[in-house]
């Protein structure tokens, strides 16, 4: 029976408290706040519960099973370990911040659904966003605006994907999803934007070194494993990520080698080691998910500690460059053992953490028979020696001294961080107190005389590889730079539609404003006087059409134009002298047929000229004698 609250409410209900507190009630109140948690934790049973009605489907708290576990319990160590290392910090809202995001990235780990997913995923993207920015200089501002808008972005996908999800399949539990179809695509690749996987992966060496000292510890724990977890739940078995992963753990290497400022180096060094989980979880068989898990438990420890160490460095000497440091072992020893046993495990040396969990994920690419992805996994192994377990330790406590002399980071910092390295002897030495807690029953042996000598072998030859490139100057030199990554890109490209919103855009609207402005003025004033309006539009329109005529008339092509139209005026000038001439004609014409007819009509009715009927009447009557003795005359003729 479960009894327990979910683990996501303790932080984010208790953070809310935060502000009002004050001394050394508020520190107890942050240190006891995480161990509450941790409590609840290991009361925590598995199956579903707290499971809340929305609309027509359940959302899902606190779903507990094996692979949530895991996380869930790493992530509540680190977020009284992380507490306690920045529990000098005087800000509420400082960790107020911090206790939303360790409280929404546990609720991430333990949702059942999508939908309490993604409100969780979105808390856990602003309330990192308020770490960056806790810094309060112009760098980390914008480098804050930055990763906000790239998470944004990445949320966008995922909740888009989870409603085309929602209405094919009309679910919304949170399991195994696969890629096959446009929603699980838009699902995926939320999930890689947060797993920092390239080339999307340019916001975390942004924005994790300008954060705080203390955020940047937190910053490392959080964003990078949830995606690890869900795309565990969700992806396992995706073979694109076999390949993602194998370029996360080569290319960093490059970047972390000529990176000036540790913390940089640090970023890199994460995308790198996220790498190992991603291709176990595209392998997808019980060892590699075994690795990618162990791994990301492993990883939050001493990646933990590293960053620990050079944010101490930067808490006491104000700066986390190579090129300002140097000499540090003597005044900070204990610093620098803490920092040796970080190298130690992310190198993977034996009795370390790295060396129970990265080699899983290298034995099932063996084991998978995957000859390249192997080589790049050993090659990472090499490269993170070099840089991580090597440079980071020689160029801070070591190399040319910078003078400086800090004191010991303070006693809580120390503190955190010697519990840490503790848990990374202890894990590396006993790892079957985390092998117990895995997902899959672990059928794998680290400590073999095989894997024990290849391992050293590796690691030996990689520092004789930094010794003599160290020695005869090929070794790239700790110099000021800027290194330009596929960032660039969208700096750019927010550069160029900042500058289309500030000028073109905003001039566009402001011409659209006044337009408006002036026409909803010229409606008010019309209504007021609509006959002098109509006047006045008579006359503009009249002065607008002259002015036009007059430029028309002056304008060369117009002249042109006229020379076109004054010969169709000749031509109708013709044709209308034409129709004059036959118009006229007819009316000749006319005139003559009417005079005809009156002479006719004359002649009818008055005789011809000169005459009258009564005359026309004997001058017939004569003929027709005429005419008659002329037949008498025929008709004699021809009988005699």
């Amino acid at each position: 029976m479960i009894t327990s609250v979910p683990p996501a409410a303790i932080f984010i209900i208790g953070a809310f408290l935060i502000p009002f507190l004050k001394g050394k009630l508020k520190t107890a109140y942050l240190l006891l706040l995480p161990i509450i948690a941790i409590i609840n934790l290991l009361n925590l049973s598995e199956g579903t519960s707290w499971i809340v009605g929305f609309l027509d489907y359940n959302l899902i708290f606190c779903r507990v099973d094996k692979l949530s576990m895991v996380f869930g319990y790493i992530f509540v160590i680190m977020g009284f370990l992380g507490t306690l290392y920045g529990i000098h910090v005087k800000e509420g809202g400082h960790h107020l911040a911090v206790f939303l995001y360790v409280g929404s990235s546990l609720g991430v780990v333990f949702s059942g659904d999508l939908f309490s997913l993604f409100i969780f995923w979105e808390i856990m993207a602003f309330a990192s966003t308020f770490l960056i920015w806790y810094k309060k200089d112009k760098r980390a501002l914008k480098a804050g605006l930055r990763y906000l808008l790239v998470h944004t972005f990445g949320g966008t996908c995922l909740l888009a994907g989870i409603m085309m999800y929602l209405y094919t399949t009309g679910s919304l539990e949170f399991s195994f999803i696969g890629i096959n179809g446009i929603a699980s695509r838009l699902i995926f690749l939320g999930f890689i934007i947060n797993a920092a996987i390239p080339p999307l992966h340019a916001w975390l060496p942004d924005a994790y070194p300008e954060s705080t000292v203390t955020g940047t510890v937190i910053l490392s724990i959080f964003t990078t494993k949830t995606a690890v977890y869900v795309l565990a739940r969700a992806f396992p078995g995706t073979e694109i990520l076999i390949f993602l992963g194998a370029i996360m753990t080569v290319f960093p290497i490059f970047y972390a080698v000529i990176e000036n400022d540790t913390r940089r180096v640090l970023a890199y060094s994460l995308i790198e080691q996220v790498g190992f989980m991603i291709v176990g979880i595209g392998i997808g068989t019980e060892l590699s998910l075994n690795g990618a898990v162990s791994h990301a438990f492993c990883n939050i420890l001493f990646e933990g500690l590293l960053f620990m160490c050079t944010g101490a460095v930067l808490y006491v000497t104000g700066t986390s460059k190579c090129t300002e440091l140097g000499g540090l072992y003597r005044t900070m020893p204990i610093t620098l053992m803490l920092c040796l046993v970080g190298a130690a495990s992310i190198s993977a040396f034996p009795l370390f953490t790295g060396f129970v969990s990265k080699s899983m994920v290298i034995q099932a690419a063996a084991d998978g028979h995957m000859f390249i992805i192997w080589l790049a996994l050993l090659f990472a192994s090499a490269g993170v020696f070099h840089y991580a377990g090597i440079k980071i330790p020689y160029f801070i406590f070591f190399a040319e001294d910078s003078g400086k002399r800090p004191d010991e980071p303070p006693f809580n910092m120390l503190l955190s961080m010697g519990i840490v390295a503790f848990l990374c002897i202890l894990i590396g030495i006993f790892p079957g107190v985390l092998y117990r807690i895995l997902p899959y029953p672990v059928d794998f042996v680290p400590y073999t005389s095989g894997h024990v000598l290849s391992q050293l072998q590796l690691l030996f030859f990689a520092g004789l590889a930094f010794l003599f490139l160290i020695t005869y100057g090929f070794y790239p030199k700790e110099e000021r730079s800027t290194n330009l990554d596929t960032d660039w890109f969208y700096r750019k490209a927010g550069r160029g539609f900042m500058w289309f919103c500030n000028h073109p855009a905003a001039k566009f609207n402001m011409w659209i404003d006044q337009a408006f402005l002036k026409g909803a003025r010229g409606f008010i004033w019309f209504c007021r006087n609509p006959i002098p309006t109509l006047g006045l539009w008579m006359d503009t329109a009249f002065v607008m059409f002259y002015n036009g005529f007059i430029w028309f008339s002056e304008n060369p092509v117009s002249i042109l134009v006229s020379g076109f139209y004054g010969g169709l005026h000749l031509a109708f000038a013709m044709v209308s002298k034409g129709l004059l001439k036959i118009s006229s004609a007819i009316e000749k014409a006319r005139d003559r047929a009417e005079k005809q007819r009156v002479f006719y009509k004359e002649l009818i009715e008055h005789g011809p000229p000169g005459g009258d009927a009564r005359s026309i009447s004997s001058d017939l009557f004569i003929a027709f004698i005429v005419f008659a003795v002329f037949l008498v005359y025929l008709a004699i003729r021809y009988f005699l």
